[in-house]
């Protein structure tokens, strides 16, 4: 105890430094998990979780029982392993240009242009992808109509959904993911190249056999902590951009924009909670599953 006392003292500063982090995280991860209480519950306001009836595991049936179900989660599953798959190597394919390009100005303005989408909310994103989709005035139709074609209702057509959805999330995202990547090749020792060169290896020979060799430990740990994710949905991408157009429920409807879209009609918080509880309850095994298999696999590339 005294010992643990004086590395307290010792560390005092960085201590106080990483308090507000502590409570912050005590604050908003740990205490609202008290409210996994109401996925039992016909929660009602006006007798408060302590207060409201226990239904068991009827909450859940509504995810269960409902005729939209399978459709639910196969787009948010099929979706999920679509960003993935895509964003991985995308974000690598970017990665190894920006290690092409080398310290040059086009390189940070590329970065930089790449990496903006990501600091922007999806409201301003759904305006970007209105300005581009809109039937009257978007840029799309715009092209169309002036080489002769028809303009199309995008908003209305089902079929361009599954492939306007990912583009976007790609869009948004894979700037940040490639500068992750990027960040790792930056790491690796420049002799392994110079020693390639010596030996004759082309350019490419130098990516196939050093370059993505190397990140195969980061890539797992995005792979990992993305597998996590997989019956979560970005609620914004699913219910802004499409503009929570009923014409494309059957495929942009998810998980969450399904619960969401429930709780606005029927205000149910228990069944809400439900949802949360299993989605969170799937993904924790989603992440013990790969990462077990990643471990009989490649031990040393294991997260845990």
């Amino acid at each position: 105890m005294r010992k643990f006392v004086n590395d307290v003292y010792k560390n005092r500063v960085l201590l106080l430094m990483t308090l507000p982090v502590v409570v912050l995280t005590i604050l908003l991860r740990y205490c609202p998990m008290f409210g996994v209480v109401m996925s039992f519950q016909n929660f009602k306001f006006s007798t408060g979780i302590f207060g409201s009836d226990w239904v068991g595991f009827k909450n859940f049936e509504f995810l269960f029982k409902t005729s939209d179900a399978w459709l639910i989660t196969r787009n948010t599953i099929l979706y999920n392993v679509a960003f993935i798959s895509l964003g991985m190597f995308f974000a690598m394919a970017l990665a190894i240009i920006y290690d092409l390009l080398g310290k040059s100005t086009l390189n940070r303005a590329n970065q930089t242009l790449v990496l903006f989408p990501h600091f922007i909310s999806w409201v301003v994103g759904s305006y970007f992808v209105f300005a581009i989709l809109s039937f009257d005035k978007g840029l799309l139709n715009k092209v169309v109509t002036f080489f002769g074609g028809e303009a199309v209702n995008w908003y209305n057509e089902p079929k361009f959904w599954p492939f306007i959805i990912p583009i976007a999330y790609l869009w948004k995202g894979i700037g940040y993911s490639s500068i992750i990547y990027y960040s790792s090749i930056r790491g690796i020792s420049l002799e392994y190249y110079e020693a390639a060169k010596i030996d004759g290896a082309t350019w490419f020979q130098q990516v196939r056999y050093i370059t993505i060799p190397m990140l195969k430990s980061i890539a797992i740990v995005m792979f990992i902590l993305n597998i996590g994710s997989i019956f979560h949905s970005d609620f914004g991408l699913f219910y802004l951009v499409p503009r929570n157009s009923g014409t494309l429920y059957p495929v942009t409807s998810t998980i969450d924009t399904y619960v969401y879209n429930g709780l606005m009609s029927g205000g149910n918080l228990g069944m809400t909670a439900a949802t949360g509880l299993y989605q969170s309850t799937v993904a924790f095994a989603c992440v013990l599953i790969s990462n077990g298999i990643i471990r009989k696999v490649s031990p040393d590339d294991a997260m845990f």
